[in-house]
Order: C-alpha cells, then sequence, then structure tokens
C-alpha cells in the first residue's frame, strides 16, 4: 500500500481549488451507464438510496431527482463540501465517512447502492473489506448498482486504476446477493473494459 493512503483523495480535490475539471474523474454530470440502467427500472418513491464515494455528488443528485431518498458518502471532506456549494437546496444527505469504517446504522438500510469506480482505486489487499462493507448496506429485496473498470483473470493489475476481476465481485455473491445482470465493453480504444454489474439481495 506504499502508493496508496486514505489521504491523497482528499489532498487532490483541494489541490485542484476551483477548476473541478482537473479532478481526473469527476465528469459534472451523473454517470451515463447509471442513467441508462435507471431508466430500465421501476424506482419507487421513497426508496432509500446510498451513494458510494460519491466524488462532487452528480449521481446522487440524478437519484433524488428520481425521487430516492439519498445518503451520499465520500472519503473527502473537500469533496463534500462541493456537494454542498454545488447543489445548496439539495434534498441529499451528504456526508464524509470512510468505506471501510461506514456507520452500523447504515447495515443493510438501503433499497438501491451504487458503486461506481470505487472498488477499483483500492489496493488489492482491501477489495474484499470493500465488497463486503458495499455489500452490507442493501436491505432485503435491495438493489445494488457496479460500475468499475475490468479485467481478465490473466490479466495483471500491476498499475492504477487497479482493474477488478470477476472472482474479485463474486464476493457480493458470498455476502447474500445475487448476480443478475453483467455487461461489459470497451468504450474506448487502448483502454481498460468496462464491467457494469446489477446484484440482488436474497438472503
Amino acid at each position: 500500500m506504499a502508493d496508496w493512503s486514505r489521504d491523497e483523495f482528499d489532498d487532490l480535490y483541494a489541490s485542484v481549488g476551483h477548476d473541478l475539471d482537473q479532478v481526473p474523474w469527476a465528469r459534472l454530470a451523473p454517470n451515463a451507464t447509471l442513467v441508462d440502467w435507471l431508466d430500465r427500472r421501476t424506482i419507487m418513491p421513497g426508496s432509500r438510496a446510498l451513494v458510494v464515494a460519491c466524488g462532487l455528488g452528480d449521481d446522487a443528485e440524478e437519484l433524488a431527482g428520481r425521487g430516492c431518498a439519498v445518503t451520499a458518502f465520500d472519503l473527502s471532506a473537500t469533496a463534500i463540501g462541493w456537494c454542498h456549494r454545488r447543489f445548496p437546496a439539495s434534498s441529499v444527505t451528504y456526508q464524509t465517512a470512510d468505506l471501510l469504517r461506514l456507520p452500523p446504522e447504515w447495515a443493510r438500510r438501503y433499497d438501491l447502492v451504487v458503486e461506481i469506480n470505487t472498488i477499483q482505486s483500492l489496493p488489492l489487499e482491501l477489495r474484499d473489506e470493500a465488497v463486503r462493507a458495499i455489500a452490507g448496506t442493501i436491505a432485503e429485496g435491495g438493489a445494488l448498482f457496479v460500475r468499475c473498470f475490468g479485467r481478465a483473470p490473466d490479466e495483471p493489475a500491476d498499475s492504477r486504476p487497479w482493474p477488478v476481476s470477476r472472482a474479485e465481485l463474486a464476493v457480493f455473491e458470498q455476502e447474500g446477493l445475487r448476480e443478475a445482470e453483467f455487461a461489459e465493453d470497451f468504450p474506448e480504444p487502448n483502454r481498460h473494459r468496462c464491467f457494469r454489474l446489477t446484484y440482488e439481495r436474497i438472503f
């Protein structure tokens, strides 16, 4: 873990000042694959939703706009501060939290959980713990949307972002979830493939 620390994300958000375009993963718009996924689902008004590592808040606002009661968290206090500034009238509950130390009251609380590109940002030795933490927030009958860079079993994960294998994602199924959908594509030439998955809690 020599090349990774919990402080680096907050340091990056703080370093860009007001130029949010300099945040490498920020698109200042909801993730297109998430929007497509939501368009194909029936979202009940008032559904409790959780956005993992919400960054600048666009995915959380998309869910709130569809009637969800949204909690969104990020390890970076600077990112959460930007969420409050960008969306001052938001209904979303934004807060700073560590995925590996989530509040106990979040256990099995959420009807819908969104995880986009967080797992791939963590060193391999933290993957299982992170997957279990995410799975632990999903309520009975709830659903999880996952989007990440993916890799085949024989492909290395030796540079950042560290792509995620299907075997690593299978830990979700050990935690009482069922893989309901899987798709992969190559959205950009010479870039990693992308995995998109839906999980549902079955026990």
